[in-house]
C-alpha cells in the first residue's frame, strides 16, 4: 500500500514500538527459561517465590504487567520516551503470561510435561506475529479503492481462511495467514492433522481422510520445531 509522506513517520514510530516489544518479549523469555531450569535443578540462588505458603508462577507478574501497562496506555496515551517504556513492560509481561500458557489451558502446573511445550508453541507463535508487524504486515491493510464493503468482505474472507488453518491444526500457517492471505490459503487446502478440531468433526473414525491423516502424521512423529522446542522444553537433570 502506498503511504504520503505525512504517514512515514507514524509507521517509523509504530514499527520502533513493536521493535522495542518484540525485543522485551524475546529476552525476558529466554530469561525466564534460564531461571525456571535453574530452579528445578536446584541450581543457584534462585527459588520459587511463595506467599503466605502459596506458590506465585511467573504467569501472575506477567498478567499484572499486562493489565497495568494496557491501563496506562488507554488511561494517558503516553509520548516518547514512556511510550517505548511501556512497549518494554507490555513484552516482558507477554512473555512472563506466555511462557506459563500450559497452565491456563490446562488450569495445573505442566510447565515441565509434555503439555507445557504448548508455552514454548506460544511463545514462538507471539515472535512471529510481532516480526510480521515489525516488517510492516497489517491483515487490516486491504486495497479500499474498490470501497469500504469490498475491503472488509475481504478481511473476514482472509480471517476465515486463517481460521480454518489453524483448525486443521495448522496454526504457525494459519497466524501467519492472517497477515499474508496466500499462506493461509496453503493451511486451509492441506490435510488436517489428526487431532485438530477439524479432523474431530470432518474425518469420523475408518473413513478415507483419517486413515490419511493418520499415516501422514503418525503418534511420536518429530519435526524440526519439536527439536527447537526441545532447548526449552525438556526439563534439566535434577529434581524428579
Amino acid at each position: 500500500m502506498d503511504v504520503g509522506p505525512e504517514l512515514v513517520p507514524l509507521l517509523s514510530d509504530r514499527r520502533a514500538v513493536v521493535g522495542w516489544m518484540l525485543l522485551a518479549l524475546l529476552v525476558t523469555f529466554l530469561a525466564t527459561r534460564f531461571v525456571t531450569r535453574a530452579v528445578h535443578a536446584g541450581r543457584g540462588p534462585f527459588r520459587d517465590a511463595s506467599v503466605g505458603g502459596v506458590h506465585l508462577h511467573h504467569e501472575v507478574y506477567g498478567i499484572l504487567l499486562l493489565l497495568g501497562t494496557g491501563t496506562v496506555e488507554f488511561a494517558y496515551r503516553p509520548g516518547a520516551p514512556w511510550l517505548q517504556l511501556l512497549a518494554v513492560l507490555f513484552g516482558a509481561g507477554a512473555a512472563l503470561a506466555l511462557d506459563e500458557f500450559a497452565l491456563w489451558l490446562h488450569l495445573e502446573d505442566v510447565y515441565w510435561s509434555r503439555e507445557g511445550r504448548s508455552s514454548v508453541d506460544a511463545v514462538g507463535i507471539a515472535l512471529v506475529v510481532g516480526g510480521l508487524l515489525l516488517v510492516g504486515a497489517n491483515p487490516f491493510d486491504a486495497d479500499r479503492a474498490a470501497g469500504e464493503v469490498v475491503s472488509w468482505a475481504t478481511v473476514l474472507f482472509n480471517t476465515a481462511v486463517a481460521l480454518v488453518a489453524i483448525l486443521k491444526g495448522r496454526v504457525v500457517l494459519g497466524v501467519v495467514g492472517v497477515f499474508v492471505p496466500l499462506v493461509a490459503a496453503v493451511g486451509a487446502l492441506r490435510l488436517a492433522r489428526p487431532r485438530s478440531p477439524w479432523a474431530r468433526w470432518r474425518y469420523p473414525p475408518g473413513s478415507h481422510r483419517r486413515a490419511r491423516a493418520e499415516a501422514r502424521f503418525p503418534a511420536g512423529r518429530r519435526t524440526r520445531w519439536d527439536a527447537v522446542v526441545d532447548l526449552f522444553a525438556v526439563p534439566p537433570a535434577g529434581r524428579s
